[in-house]
């Protein structure tokens, strides 16, 4: 009975670098380690001034994409977000964020001459260059397919560039108070919560956001 209480919520912690590849290589092994475990839920805290890098938030997504059927992902943006930690802090089930915390994320550069917007790209499944001998930024390749992802939770055409507070988070149905109380609750020794399952509450959660897709954006610039 024990050796389940304790599988109930795992913390995993996660620092944004500026220079860290050496630490997400270590992070990526142990993140496969502990979803092997089957917890029932993983807490993603994710804390520090820089960014997870394009290709390692890509990873993450697959590894998460992978999880047992049963675990649910708990991710909690201790500071702001920006760029690769954006998508990683939107795969999560339950999303938490400190109140006065931000995501930015900025334009994808894939080309010099204007010809290939990020839409464009998106559309045509391909990047073009305006000079075929130009050297292939394989990262910033990978940071359009970031953005192409984000771009299933929050409109990137609108709202890239921009510091993305809280209300409009909410405004998208990603964040809501009443969840994190509950949650909180439950992680920290608290009663379970009883009444819809994260599966159905996540289901309704993105139909709120497609039902609010057409409101007004209240980004901060």
């Amino acid at each position: 009975m024990k050796s389940k209480t304790k599988r109930e919520v795992l913390r995993f912690p996660l620092s944004l670098l500026h220079y860290g590849n050496a630490y997400y290589i270590e992070r990526i092994a142990a993140l496969e380690a502990t979803l092997a475990k089957k917890p029932r839920r993983l807490q993603i805290d994710m804390l520090g001034e820089g960014e997870i890098p394009a290709d390692w938030a890509l990873l993450i997504r697959s590894i998460l994409g992978q999880r047992p059927p049963k675990t649910q992902i708990v991710t909690n943006a201790r500071s702001s977000l920006q760029n690769g930690s954006v998508l990683v802090w939107l795969l999560g089930d339950q999303r938490v964020i400190r109140e006065d915390a931000r995501l930015f994320f900025r334009r994808a550069n894939v080309s010099d001459d204007g010809d290939a917007t990020v839409e464009k790209t998106w559309e045509e499944g391909d990047l073009k260059y305006s000079d075929s001998d130009s050297e292939v930024d394989t990262e910033e390749i990978a940071y359009a397919k970031v953005l192409q992802l984000i771009n299933e939770y929050l409109p990137v055409k609108e709202l890239a560039g921009k510091a993305i507070e809280s209300p409009v988070l909410r405004q998208f149905g990603l964040v809501e108070n009443e969840k994190l109380d509950s949650f909180l609750a439950t992680a920290f020794g608290g009663a379970r919560r009883s009444g819809e399952s994260p599966a159905a509450e996540t289901k309704q959660k993105q139909v709120r956001a497609k039902s609010k897709g057409s409101e007004p954006i209240q980004a901060q610039k």
